[in-house]
């Protein structure tokens, strides 16, 4: 057993080396602004050679024309894709033994921290300062309200690479319409993905894992194998929802189905979110229009208008009004606002297995 603990550890301080030599040496920021800016260039060229070849008065017709019971089916859908996401942040309150903090604190916090944060772009910052502002009200600081941000990103990784590896091995030429890669090496892709999936579950069933940056004092201690497993099914319900949104507003000719789709919709949906740009709007889209080469364009740019109106403006709209309002009820009861605190890097940098019979790392 000795020496498995002793290559587990040898792992884990190679693993360090790496994290602290990106994060000193070249900085996340940098390499995310290289390839923020790599896929916006991307986007940008093929969105506009597709968008010029589109007539703009069929967009209208097709707008005009969508079936008003495929658009509340998928509202529906949108409706229980957001509420999935106040889970994200209820489970990551319980992770950091915050579960004094009730569950309309944490629906509050996890619905307008994520609209805001898809339509205002740079979401780890804009998502955590309404975090911030909502849970502060129950003692939470910054350095808090960065775990709950880890966590919350973690369930999200988790269900996409969940969902990813399962439907690109069940349909691998959907993702060969967005890498532009053969069917087979994406399913060995996905054979390698859910193999990690696995490994990392494992790994947080076998003993406590505490991931954490010692530069700014904050750990986590990951939730164990079983919950882990909820984490992932949470994220894939999420992502569920969302795909089931999209399909219904797709032309209904040629038909695909939904797992071909439900790729291809992640996928953009990563791209776009990869990008940084507010909605991932442009990256998104030709992504889709790309992959979807099948559809009719307009009738296809018509479905993801209506996608954007019911995913991103909507909710953004009520978050808006839900935070204006609560903001007025505490200054008319004379609450002053707490300044809002920088939020620590939510990069970590240092991995800690605690031994459950010493209590204590290894």
């Amino acid at each position: 057993m000795q020496p498995n603990r002793d290559r587990e550890q040898r792992v884990l301080e190679g693993l360090h080396r790496a994290a602290l030599f990106l994060d000193r040496r070249i900085g996340w920021n940098r390499i995310g602004v290289v390839i923020s800016l790599t896929i916006i260039a991307v986007a940008a060229t093929v969105l506009y050679r597709i968008l010029r070849t589109i007539d703009a008065r069929e967009v209208i017709d097709a707008l005009t024309t969508t079936d008003w019971r495929d658009f509340t089916t998928a509202a529906l859908f949108v409706a229980g894709g957001y509420f999935t996401l106040t889970f994200y942040d209820y489970f990551a309150l319980h992770t950091i033994e915050r579960e004094d903090v009730p569950y309309w604190a944490a629906a509050l916090g996890g619905f307008t921290s994520y609209s805001i944060g898809h339509n205002v772009g740079a979401s780890v910052l804009t998502g955590g300062a309404v975090r911030y502002r909502v849970y502060s009200a129950w003692g939470l600081h910054a350095v808090d309200v960065a775990k709950v941000c880890f966590v919350a990103g973690l369930t999200f990784w988790l269900g996409n690479a969940a969902v990813l590896s399962l439907g690109i091995l069940y349909a691998p030429q959907a993702a060969s319409a967005i890498d532009q890669m053969p069917a087979w090496a994406n399913r060995i892709g996905a054979l390698v993905g859910l193999i990690l999936l696995g490994f990392y579950v494992y790994w947080v069933w076998q003993r406590p894992r505490i991931v954490g940056r010692s530069g700014w004092g904050w750990s986590v201690k990951l939730p164990g194998g079983p919950l882990t497993l909820l984490q992932i099914g949470i994220g894939i319900i999420d992502l569920g929802f969302c795909a089931m949104a999209m399909y219904m507003l797709v032309p209904e000719e040629p038909n695909m189905g939904f797992v071909e789709l439900a790729v291809i919709f992640v996928s953009a949906t990563l791209l776009g979110f990869a990008s940084h740009v507010p909605g991932g709007i442009g990256v998104f889209d030709a992504a889709m229009l790309v992959a979807l080469w099948q559809f009719d364009k307009e009738d296809l740019l018509a479905g993801l208008l209506l996608f954007r109106l019911l995913y991103y403006v909507v909710p953004f709209g009520l978050s808006l009004l839900i935070l204006g309002g609560r903001e007025l009820w505490l200054a008319l009861r004379g609450t002053p606002p707490r300044p809002i605190e920088p939020l620590p890097s939510l990069a970590p940098t240092e991995v800690i297995t605690l031994d459950l019979g010493e209590g204590k790392g290894p």
